[in-house]
């Protein structure tokens, strides 16, 4: 998955009053018309049309403060890499593209090497989306600042503190005699790949409580003997995947959501595709299933 570097040390604390060196690598994003922002990198392609699921692995570079027409005053500092330092140019601060680079899709940071640059990048994508949606108190609409010792914005005027924001989710492989539950998304682009049943936890809803609601809503099946099986950031959307497997509990007839799903069945081991390349948790979770781990 793309968060599992090795042993390359990733340290997110927040380092209050750090300034960037010239040497240090600086995210940088563009609002872009439709969809998120786009985000500053090298060794991609700059081709909008390129799928997350091409099977050629691009080299991505992430751009240096040296590289950048940009003032260190509008950095602020993300994290650390394998003792390399990060930073975040705040919303509304972009650059000239230098030459080599240009403002590139997140998706294809899903296939990107190496890898821990791109979990990088996609950490920088997570932080830019609660940096971006927080410029102002959502309390009394004031202006809010960073804090100087901590990872929060605040409002000078009412005191609101805001933290980053984690979106709970999770991701469910449903067995049923020696088979998995696959489906796939309505209106999504990658119609060639499977997915698993997923969904947002509600609130006052614990995360087993959300398999059982998202099983029977998408796909009118109950399930039973919940287990965990792992977790993972995702970056892209703010969220944190939380991976389970379940048990089909009665009948296997499936009701489809049909504003959720395009189709949703069961399959054999034998029938699944090896995954080479498994950015996410559900890749990871059904790859599991085809070779018998799960």
């Amino acid at each position: 998955m793309i968060h599992e570097i090795g042993n390359i040390e990733f340290n997110n604390q927040f380092k209050a009053g750090m300034k960037a060196d010239e040497n240090d690598f600086v995210f940088v994003f563009k609002e872009a018309e439709k969809g998120p922002d786009r985000i500053l990198l090298g060794g991609l392609s700059n081709d909008s049309q390129v799928s997350a699921q091409d099977d050629t692995d691009s080299e991505m570079m992430i751009p240096r403060l040296k590289d950048l027409a940009i003032d260190a005053s509008v950095l602020t500092y993300a994290f650390s890499l394998g003792g390399d330092n990060f930073y975040i140019a705040m919303p509304g601060n972009d650059a000239a593209a230098p030459e080599g680079f240009a403002y590139e899709s997140n998706r294809l940071l899903r296939k990107a090497q190496p890898k821990e640059m791109a979990f990088a990048a996609m950490t920088a994508c997570h932080l830019n989306i609660w940096y971006k949606d927080n410029q102002y108190c959502g309390r009394c609409g004031s202006k809010a600042i960073h804090d100087s010792k901590l990872r929060m914005m605040k409002c000078p005027e009412c005191g609101n503190m805001i933290f980053p924001k984690l979106c709970p989710a999770v991701t469910v492989a449903v067995l049923h005699e020696d088979k998995l539950l696959v489906s796939k998304y309505n209106g999504r682009a990658q119609t060639n790949t499977y997915a698993l049943i997923a969904g947002f936890v509600e609130i006052g809803e614990s995360a087993e409580e959300c398999v059982a609601r998202e099983v029977m809503e998408e796909v009118g099946l109950r399930v039973k003997n919940i287990r965990y099986y792992g977790s993972q950031p995702w970056g892209f959307a703010g969220n944190l995947q939380i991976g389970y497997v379940a048990e089909l509990d009665g009948s296997a007839e499936i009701t489809l959501d049909e504003d959720e799903l395009s189709t949703a069945f069961f399959i054999s081991r034998d029938e699944l595709e090896p995954i080479d390349n498994r950015p996410a948790l559900t890749q990871e979770m059904i790859e599991d299933f085809r070779t018998g781990r799960l």
